[in-house]
């Protein structure tokens, strides 16, 4: 398994564990990089540990926040979905890179997740 795959594993299994999903912000909001196919991606980690390393990485005063899982499903990942976004799943490296899925696979993928 790629090491993109294995921390998208990771993140599904750990949510679904803790209940809680993690992000960095800043006063304006989330980063959402651009891809080079143009799409954007809002990231998400399943640990404060795994946000807080993109946090340092991204620097400009971001900080690490929580979130529920079940209303990042309800509320989150529909505005995403109504914007065109993805959604980046733990994020690693020195780049920060990783997959980014539409809202509708993450919530399918939590759903085989049970």
């Amino acid at each position: 398994m790629s090491q993109s795959g294995s921390q998208a594993a990771a993140f599904f299994r750990d949510v679904r564990q803790s209940g809680v999903v993690w992000l960095v912000r800043d006063d304006d909001g989330s980063p959402a990089p651009l891809s080079a196919d143009g799409t954007r991606s809002l990231p998400f980690w399943s640990t404060s540990a795994r946000a807080q390393r993109a946090a340092k990485i991204w620097g400009h005063g971001l900080r690490v926040e929580s979130t529920l899982l079940e209303g990042w499903c309800d509320r989150e990942l529909p505005d995403a979905a109504r914007e065109g976004l993805m959604i980046g799943i733990n994020w690693s490296g020195p780049r920060l890179v990783g997959w980014s899925f539409t809202p509708m696979e993450v919530l399918n993928r939590l759903a085989a997740a049970d």
